[in-house]
């Protein structure tokens, strides 16, 4: 699986509008049943009201090409100089670590 955290910066609430915009369009709901996908969820950090963090899963980097190649990236691009946003990202690749286990909390 490869985990991909994407945090939008906007001012004046725009990353909040954007996330409303990308939700009431159905955009976000189509990207959720893209094949691959695992995951495609907004939250925002406490301390910083002009961030929403995009958290976006994917079965392998041959779902993210192929959603990458999907009409639905002009949409969203689109969507992103509307609302003003910059970007920046982190990129994770699960590897299943089972130690982890015994310290969470079910």
């Amino acid at each position: 699986m490869i985990t991909v955290n994407l945090y939008y910066k906007g001012k004046d609430g725009n990353a909040r509008a954007f996330v409303r915009e990308m939700e009431s369009s159905g955009i976000a709901a189509a990207i959720r049943n893209e094949e691959g996908n695992l995951r495609y969820q907004y939250f925002q950090p406490l301390d910083d009201p002009e961030t929403v963090l995009l958290i976006d899963s994917w079965t392998d980097q041959a779902a993210i090409d192929a959603h990458h190649a999907s009409p639905m990236m002009g949409q969203l691009a689109a969507l992103r100089e509307k609302y003003d946003l910059h970007m920046t990202v982190e990129r994770f690749v699960s590897d299943e670590y089972e130690a982890d286990e015994k310290f969470l909390r079910k």
